[in-house]
């Protein structure tokens, strides 16, 4: 009989990984060279594209991925929320993305701001822990002010009143949106932090404020990045096999997860069990890293954060066989338009245009690879639209994509 895993046993497995990138970082970097990186990437604005590798060494990165994760599944503890597929997805986000954009300076007043939005619904915070966690997609905004005013006492509290606000009305429109693409945008606030972008940057450019993006793009850590991954990964599904074996559940079940379509909401944690889920972590997380280096681009911050965010939704509707064919349509994409594959935004979207696997879970491949398609012509025009200041662009390119290409797919399809 097939036996569900404790709480308890699940959130220590998740604190396990957690804890792994701390000691990679204390691994290859020197504390003393750890401590002032670790600042720089504290004060810095964090606009896309800002690689916290570069910016504050390799150490430093890590170390700050590790403890906003930690950050994160503290919160989801505290407040009681179950460690399911989408609270997974959350953490490991959190976590990929505090590798370039997100720290504890620019995170926690978006999270304030969800919170004292629960407070005004007179509602208990666990119900929206998960918009808040996946809110901080808006934290250069907190950020950016703060640097407007050289991170002085004065920049910090109005970057945190913006947080705060931000945080606050993230709620109400994410569960708005997710209507218009019915729930075949994995990145739902991705979508929602782009129209609170756009509005935003619109009301600074009205009073001449704008904020000009960047490039910081790191290259010479891939070797030990490597390495690091493909022991992280494989311990992955080698812990999933024996929790499954322990659990008397059997490996062929992978077969059903892999054949369900992956739209929102299907959690594998729920439908298939956490050490099924674990294993198709691994294996999405060892398939993209060795992607990455078969197409000879670097490991850096924003590529580990981009695997890191679909091996968090490798437990939330994404698996091999639906995130295959957009990926091709996204390669496709390259070619048409005469892309290098090195080409650092062209990377983003390749690794960030899983979240239209469900289009391909759906309707089928050749959906999949037209949702890809779209996707890399769609996400290079909306950087300008928030100003660089949304960091999950790869989330509101996917929620246009699927806006538009829900209704005809479905249309098509009932006519057949």
């Amino acid at each position: 009989m097939k036996k569900r895993l404790s709480e308890k046993i699940k959130f220590k497995i998740i604190a396990f990984y957690l804890i792994i990138l701390i000691a990679f970082a204390l691994f290859t970097t020197p504390l003393n060279e750890i401590l002032p990186g670790y600042k720089k990437i504290l004060f810095s604005t964090d606009i896309l594209i800002s690689d916290y590798i570069k910016i504050g060494g390799l150490g430093s990165a890590f170390i700050n991925s590790g403890l906003l994760g930690l950050i994160a599944l503290l919160f989801i503890k505290i407040n009681k929320t179950k460690l399911n597929g989408l609270s997974i997805a959350a953490i490991f986000t959190i976590s990929g993305f505090s590798l370039f954009g997100k720290n504890t300076i620019n995170v926690i007043p978006i999270i304030i701001g969800v919170w004292f939005y629960s407070i005004y619904q007179k509602e208990n915070f666990n119900k929206f822990i998960i918009p808040a966690l996946f809110g901080t997609a808006l934290a250069p905004m907190v950020s950016q002010i703060a640097s407007i005013f050289n991170f002085s006492i004065t920049g910090i509290i109005f970057g945190t009143l913006l947080g705060i606000i931000i945080g606050f009305i993230i709620p109400p429109i994410a569960s708005h949106v997710i209507v218009a693409h019915e729930g075949f945008n994995l990145y739902n606030i991705g979508f929602t932090a782009g129209i609170i972008g756009t509005i935003l940057i619109s009301v600074f450019r009205a009073f001449n404020f704008d904020f000009q993006g960047h490039l910081i793009w790191s290259t010479n850590f891939t070797k030990p990045i490597f390495i690091f991954l493909c022991l992280y990964f494989t311990s992955m599904i080698i812990i999933g096999y024996l929790l499954a074996n322990q659990n008397n559940q059997s490996i062929k079940n992978l077969k059903k997860l892999w054949k369900r379509p992956g739209r929102a909401v299907t959690d594998f944690v729920i439908s298939d069990g956490f050490p099924l889920t674990l294993i198709n972590m691994g294996i999405m997380g060892l398939a993209y890293t060795l992607l990455i280096i078969l197409i000879k681009a670097p490991l850096n911050g924003p590529v580990v954060g981009g695997i890191f965010t679909i091996v968090g939704f490798s437990a939330f509707g994404k698996h091999p066989f639906n995130t295959g064919p957009v990926v091709i349509g996204v390669l496709l994409g390259a070619l048409t338009k005469g892309w290098t594959l090195q080409n650092p935004s062209f990377i983003l979207a390749l690794l960030f245009s899983t979240t239209l696997a469900p289009i391909a879970g759906f309707f089928g491949s050749i959906s999949g690879i037209i949702a890809g398609f779209l996707h890399l012509t769609v996400v290079g025009n909306l950087v300008y639209l928030h100003g660089g200041l949304n960091l999950y662009n790869n989330g509101f390119s996917g929620g246009l994509v699927a806006t538009f290409l829900y209704p005809l797919l479905d249309g098509l399809k009932k006519e057949r």
